[in-house]
Order: structure tokens, then C-alpha cells, then sequence
């Protein structure tokens, strides 16, 4: 990044240069060096940036200080509540809680404050309806809460004049279109669209596209000075002993904190259950538990009370840990962007970090696409005592073989990936 690159020369006045000071924001990160004289003049956005690599601040500072230059002042303008003129959209929970946290950090440093609201599903509506009486300059959202309160009249959104989507490939994405539109319909059409992600799928993109006018293009590629320092490592191992060579791992490297994906919630508990009775401080984490469990566990994640959390791809987006040493994927992710989600939990912050992914002989070919899609190979590894089986592995590559699919989903394509396909095309009719 060049030397020139810092707060005052992107263009943020004293005041948010004194509130990223005193969040310890010394020098922009190349996103943030990129996105915000962008945002600052008003353009849409649409910008990629590896995770970790300080998306939200990006967002956040200069979000921030348009909000403080557009204020109407009280002294001339009778207002009962404050309009709400910024939208933050994020996928999860656990997002929402993050971003609102920074943008709270902020606004206690500026000299005329700013009210940001944080709401999300899965507690009581309620205490939000209360917080909302009397407006909010900011709102920070997952969509589905967003428009359960839009529909009890306790928020308006015909003044948003800035709309974020922070992991936007993830919410343009089938899972929350219906909503996503629903939310885009209650906002003006004169607004700054500011879409931030780690990764954008080609289907994805051209949607967005659709959305945004005019938009300018931050991305941020990897480079030895903005990748993060990721060790990946691929363990060959038998289906029915990666919980006892996970066991293995832990005692063996001595990880006191490491985050362990499993494809559903019933594994998620499985897991941490059989770990935990053998000596391994192992808790689930998963979108089944209550918010309270979530935010408790989580907390005592980071406070170091667990040293393990077997989790969904829930935990694969938008939750920072600081200084997570270790990643592993127990059960590979069906796809080489949430790979990237994955072992972005490690590695933040310009640190080290291992990513390491328990292959069995069946899904080694799966694995084998992932490596292909990102752009790098991983070695495969074998730990003694823990070598698979020879003939498990002779039939996994038959029947691969024979499947004619490389072991990857499956011949026909899923109703969400034809789904997938048609956005696409619906996106691109002239």
C-alpha cells in the first residue's frame, strides 16, 4: 500500500479521524484505502476484499460521517424521532451483533451523536419495537426481524439514503431473495447502494449488477501483503476415525482454541459431545440454539472458557475471533466459497493461522475441485495410526469413476442450482 495512504488523505474530517484513533484504527487497510473516498462522494459500490481484510470499517467511517454532514439540525427542524437514512442488511445474528458494535464505537467519539439500532431475529420483538420509538439515524439488520418490524409499524424506511449489504454474495443469494426484495421495495429508488463481500459468484454478481447504477469496482486481489498467512493442510483419513484423529490433533499440537465445521446441527452436537467425553473442552455452536446460547457461547469462545467449538457454516461468515490459530473442516464445504469463508476465520489481522480438512476417500474428489477452483493445491498428509484403509480408498475412486461425477453433488443439478441458473439468466436479458 502506498505511504501517501492514510485516514486524513481518504478524505474523513477530524472528527471520525479521532473516533478511528481511538478504536486503534492506525492506517486504512487497502479495501478501506479503496472503498472510502468512493462512498464519501456518493457512488455505488460494489467491493472485494478477502475476510479479515477490515471490511467493515471500510464501510462504517466514511457511512458515518455522510450521516453527520446530511443531518437536518433539531434547532430548525421540529422532529419527534429521528428518520433512519442508513441501512446495514447482514446475513446473521452474530454479524449484525459485530457490525453494530463497531458503528457504536464510533459514534460514542463524535461530537453530536449518532443513533444506531441493532436487530435480528430469534429474541423477543419487542425490547426492539421499544428502542425504535424514537428512531434511529443508523439500523443494523438481518432482513427477516427488518421486516417484521416494518410490518408492526415500528420502523419506516422511505428516508434510507444509504443502503450497505455486508456479505452481499450470501444475501442476494436464493436464500434471501424473497426477503431482499421485500426490503428493497420500502426503500427509495434515489439511494447509495455499498455492496461488500469476500467473494462474488458469477450468478450473484450479475444480480447485484442489476441493482447498483453506475457502480465503481474496489478489488482487493491477493497479494504476499494482503493474503493471509493460512497454512492449509489436507489429513487423508477413514471416514469413521476423523473424531478420534481430531482427539489426536488437539492433545498432540496442544490447540486451546479452534473452530471445527461439521455439515448440520445433529452433527455439530454429535461431535462435541463424543469429544467432549474424551477429555477434549468441546461445545456446539449451531443455528438451532437460542440467541442467548449463542452469544454466551460465543463469548465463552473468546474468553478461552472452550477450547473447541464444533460448529455449522453458520460461524463460517462475518464472526471475527481475534487470533483463532486453528480452523478445521470436518466435514468438507459443498462449495470452494464457503471453503474461503471457512478458513477466513483464521489468519485475520495480518496473523498466522492453520487450516487444516479431515478428506476421506469419498470426498476426496470433492476436495480435489476445491483445490482446482481456488487456485491452489494442498499436499495430502497421512498421520500414523490414522492411515485409511487401502481398499476404502480403491472403491471411493471406482465408484467416482463410474459415477461419471468426480464425487461432487451429483449428476443433475439441484433445484437450487437450476434456480441459481436461472437468476443468472433472467439477469442477463438485454
Amino acid at each position: 500500500m502506498p505511504a501517501s495512504h492514510d485516514f486524513p488523505s481518504l478524505g474523513l474530517n477530524a472528527e471520525l479521524l479521532r473516533a478511528a484513533a481511538q478504536l486503534a484504527l492506525d492506517r486504512p487497510t487497502p479495501v478501506q484505502a479503496a472503498s472510502i473516498p468512493v462512498i464519501l462522494r456518493g457512488s455505488d459500490l460494489i467491493s472485494t476484499a478477502q475476510t479479515g481484510s477490515g471490511k467493515t470499517a471500510a464501510y462504517a467511517l466514511p457511512l458515518m460521517q455522510r450521516l453527520l454532514e446530511e443531518r437536518p439540525p433539531l434547532s430548525t427542524i421540529p422532529r419527534t424521532r429521528r428518520d433512519t437514512r442508513a441501512l446495514v442488511l447482514v446475513p446473521t445474528r452474530e454479524l449484525a451483533a459485530q457490525v453494530g458494535e463497531l458503528l457504536h464505537g464510533i459514534a460514542q467519539h463524535l461530537p453530536a451523536r449518532l443513533r444506531c439500532e441493532v436487530v435480528f431475529g430469534g429474541v423477543s420483538i419487542n425490547p426492539q419495537m421499544m428502542s425504535l420509538r424514537g428512531g434511529a439515524d443508523v439500523v443494523v439488520a438481518t432482513p427477516g426481524r427488518l421486516l417484521d418490524l416494518v410490518d408492526h409499524n415500528a420502523l419506516q424506511l422511505g428516508d434510507v439514503r444509504q443502503l450497505v449489504l455486508d456479505e452481499a454474495d450470501r444475501l442476494l443469494d436464493l436464500g434471501f431473495a424473497d426477503e431482499l426484495a421485500r426490503v428493497l421495495a420500502l426503500l427509495p429508488a434515489r439511494r447509495q447502494n455499498l455492496f461488500f463481500s469476500a467473494t462474488f459468484p458469477a450468478a450473484v454478481e450479475a444480480l447485484a449488477t442489476r441493482l447498483l447504477v453506475s457502480p465503481v469496482r474496489v478489488e482487493v486481489p491477493d497479494t504476499p501483503d494482503t493474503t493471509p498467512g493460512i497454512v492449509q493442510r489436507a489429513l487423508v483419513v477413514d471416514e469413521g476415525r476423523r473424531t478420534e484423529l481430531l482427539r489426536h490433533l488437539v492433545l498432540e499440537h496442544g490447540w486451546k482454541q479452534s473452530l471445527v465445521f461439521v455439515a448440520s446441527q445433529h452433527a455439530a452436537e454429535h461431535v462435541a459431545w463424543k469429544l467432549y467425553n474424551r477429555g477434549v473442552h468441546a461445545a456446539p455452536f449451531h443455528g438451532g440454539l437460542s440467541q442467548g446460547a449463542r452469544r454466551d457461547r460465543l463469548a465463552e469462545f473468546r474468553n478461552g472458557q472452550w477450547d473447541m467449538l464444533v460448529t455449522t457454516d453458520l460461524a463460517a461468515r462475518g464472526i471475527d475471533i481475534a487470533g483463532l490459530p486453528v480452523v478445521v473442516n470436518y466435514d468438507l464445504p459443498r462449495s470452494t466459497v464457503d471453503y474461503t469463508h471457512r478458513i477466513g476465520r483464521t489468519g485475520r489481522a495480518g496473523e498466522s493461522g492453520l487450516a487444516v480438512s479431515l478428506v476421506t476417500p469419498a470426498t476426496e474428489a470433492h476436495f480435489r475441485l476445491i483445490e482446482k477452483r481456488q487456485g491452489r493445491p494442498v499436499a495430502r498428509e497421512t498421520v500414523a495410526g490414522f492411515e485409511p484403509d487401502a481398499q476404502a480408498v480403491a472403491t471411493a475412486a471406482a465408484a467416482q469413476a463410474a459415477a461419471g461425477t468426480g464425487g461432487i453433488k451429483g449428476k443433475r443439478p439441484s433445484r437450487k442450482d437450476k434456480a441459481r441458473a436461472e437468476a443468472a439468466r433472467q439477469a442477463n436479458k438485454p
